[in-house]
């Protein structure tokens, strides 16, 4: 059974910083390209950061130049570093793997930006 189980997530203040994580299990890590997605309330889900097997990222302009995406592919793991944290950003954030016809993702976790 393939899961996704996501942490990191939580209230931080305008300005601030948080890491979330990504951890799979039951399947071959390195295969996926590995994804960060986010849904506010009332609005579309939307893509926030990818990453390829091979390594190349892309962003969301939104975020573009405060979040990085990265993995530990020893770990199964996929991070979203989010530094200089807006109200904007204030969404469920859900981790996504996908591999030609798989697609897997996390249960969600809350990020709320806020004074």
């Amino acid at each position: 059974q393939v899961q996704l189980v996501e942490s990191g997530g939580g209230l931080v203040q305008p300005g601030g910083s948080l890491r979330l994580s990504c951890a799979a299990s039951g399947t071959i890590f390195g295969l996926y390209a590995k994804g960060w997605y986010r849904q506010a309330p009332g609005k579309q889900r939307e893509l926030v950061a990818a990453i390829t097997p091979g390594g190349t990222t892309n962003y969301a302009d939104s975020v573009k130049g405060r979040f990085t995406i990265s993995r530990d592919n020893a770990k199964n793991t996929v991070y979203l570093q989010m530094n200089s944290l807006k109200p904007e950003d204030t969404a469920v954030y859900y981790c996504n793997l996908r591999f030609m016809t798989l697609d897997y993702w996390g249960q969600g976790t809350q990020v709320t930006v806020s004074s």
